[in-house]
């Protein structure tokens, strides 16, 4: 008959913190099996010690590589792997002869530890059972003497290895973090803290619970000491600061930010307005380039306690120490809104991101719209203008909006197609230059071709069409064909197209073509 494996959390370091389970299991085991680095000295064997019995077989099963480097074929993980493969193998020696194995784990066995990789390869082969342990979470929450989390507050567990860029972005979109496998990590994840606006509130827990257990501020850390098994902590906001978010924000209340900093600078800011309310600015940044960003949107970013906005728009603003920042997706404009309004009636000093002008198609009508609500009757809501996409990709073929032109979009999201329909055929029998807005997506094409042939119906083949696509940005495209050439698959949701009038001329310049829309009729 088959032995028994037992996958065995030790807890974090503390022998105390060994649960009764775990330490009748050890005891009894016929064999104890742990891993160690080449240097030879295991911490799960230490914490399991006091509990082993004399005479039991015993597994050390040595890593051939840690962090240092490996003539191996297979590379590191070649490595790695062949040692699992052939650890497996000597503990399944152990199972097939009738004898219990306990393997230990420092922490919980299904928690970021080894025992996991043993599991994989014996659980279908021999019966198995896991003996959950205290985690170094919990360890170093106890030592902080701090909650991590609270109500309804969202913590995340982060491996110190992940690409600093995605540890800064899921640190900004979380209220409490612990940070683990840090070592050689740790300027990384130092600079991740601090990219995100957490570095202030992180603290850094080494060995915890142990004897030689120390705890530091995260930004006082040597980082050329710290070892793998330490761990960075970001309690989450205290209940008594923390923003209450009613209605629809509530979605997003896992993006909130409460700390001192930030309390201290929204508190600055409502002292100045002489009021317990703060505000929502709404702004536009233009279609891309930095350089169309206007001095008014500039000052107001620079004073604002919270950002608020799509995350496409968020990452063309810059971070400021204080400052809390709140992403979210593209089709949550109302949400969004209530959110920020939200925030400044509690206080704080709001801007709410927009590409291009935020009047056009943009965030201003949904915030202004939310803000009729009764609940948001004293927040004061301003609007700061941009520059819209149509006069940016107007503005490089010359001037084809010189003369009366509209603005459409062709997304049926909000309104349904027959609208569209019926405003793109009024305005080409009104004979008026007009300016495309979210012409297509992946998923929408065929809305392109249907204007076009509506747009034939009272213009002449030859009608100039400027194609623009991220006009501004670093990939800027702009280009000149004919309505009965534009071509739907070379439009996309980042392009923006201008449909001439009878009036609209082209014409070869010097540096290229050149459009403009006549202000006479009858020439």
């Amino acid at each position: 008959m088959s032995g028994k494996l037992w996958g065995v959390g030790l807890g974090p370091g503390d022998p105390e913190l060994v649960t009764v389970k775990a330490a009748r299991i050890i005891g009894a085991a016929d064999v104890i099996a742990f891993h160690s680095a080449k240097h030879g000295r295991s911490i799960s064997r230490a914490i399991a010690a006091p509990y082993m019995r004399a005479g039991q077989l015993e597994e050390h099963l040595v890593y051939p590589v840690t962090t240092e480097t490996t003539d191996h074929p297979g590379g590191y993980q070649g490595a790695i792997d062949e040692f699992y493969e052939s650890a497996a193998a000597r503990l399944a020696e152990h199972l097939d002869a009738g004898r219990s194995v306990a393997l230990l784990a420092a922490g919980d066995p299904f928690f970021y530890s080894s025992f996991q990789h043993m599991h994989r390869r014996l659980a279908d082969r021999f019966e198995s059972e896991i003996i959950p342990g205290v985690t170094s979470v919990s360890a170093a929450s106890a030592a902080l003497g701090t909650p991590l989390v609270e109500g309804e507050q969202v913590l995340s567990v982060l491996p110190g290895t992940m690409p600093v860029e995605e540890l800064t972005e899921r640190l900004r979109t979380t209220d409490a973090a612990a940070i683990m496998k840090l070592g050689r990590m740790y300027p990384g994840v130092r600079q991740a803290l601090s990219d995100s606006g957490r570095l202030d509130d992180a603290y850094y827990v080494e060995r915890a619970s142990s004897a030689r257990q120390r705890v530091l501020r995260a930004a006082e850390v040597d980082e050329a000491g710290v070892p793998y098994f330490a761990i960075t902590i970001v309690p989450g906001p205290k209940p008594e600061t923390r923003i209450a978010l009613t209605g629809a924000a509530s979605t997003a209340a896992a993006t909130e930010r409460n700390d001192t900093a930030v309390t201290s600078h929204a508190t600055a800011s409502v002292a100045a307005q002489g009021s317990s309310i703060g505000e929502v600015v709404v702004v536009g940044l233009g279609p891309g380039a930095a350089d169309w960003v206007t001095p008014e949107v500039t000052r107001a970013l620079a004073e604002a306690t919270d950002i608020v906005g799509y995350t496409t728009y968020m990452n063309r603003v810059p971070e400021r120490a204080g400052q809390r920042r709140h992403s979210s997706d593209n089709k949550v404009e109302s949400e969004r809104a209530a959110m920020a309004l939200d925030l400044a009636k509690n206080g704080h000093k709001v801007v709410v991101v927009s590409g291009g002008d935020p009047g056009v198609f943009a965030m201003a009508a949904a915030v202004v719209e939310e803000s009729a609500d009764p609940q948001w009757r004293d927040v004061p809501v301003r609007v700061l203008p941009g520059v819209t996409a149509a006069n940016a990709v107007a503005s490089r073929m010359g001037a084809p909006l010189g003369h009366d032109f509209a603005m459409l979009s062709l997304s049926d999201r909000l309104k349904p197609w027959e609208v569209v329909a019926g405003r793109i055929s009024a305005v080409a029998a009104a004979d008026m230059a007009f300016a495309v807005y979210n012409p297509a997506s992946s998923q929408r094409k065929w809305q392109v071709g249907a204007m076009r042939d509506l747009v034939l119906e009272h213009r002449k083949p030859e009608t100039p069409v400027v194609i623009g696509r991220d006009v501004g940005g670093p990939t800027e495209t702009v280009r000149v064909t004919t309505l009965a050439e534009l071509n739907p698959d070379e439009v996309d949701m980042r392009t923006l197209l201008i449909i001439g009038a009878s009036t609209t001329r082209l014409f070869d310049a010097p540096d290229g073509p050149r459009v403009y829309t006549s202000r006479r009729y009858g020439d």
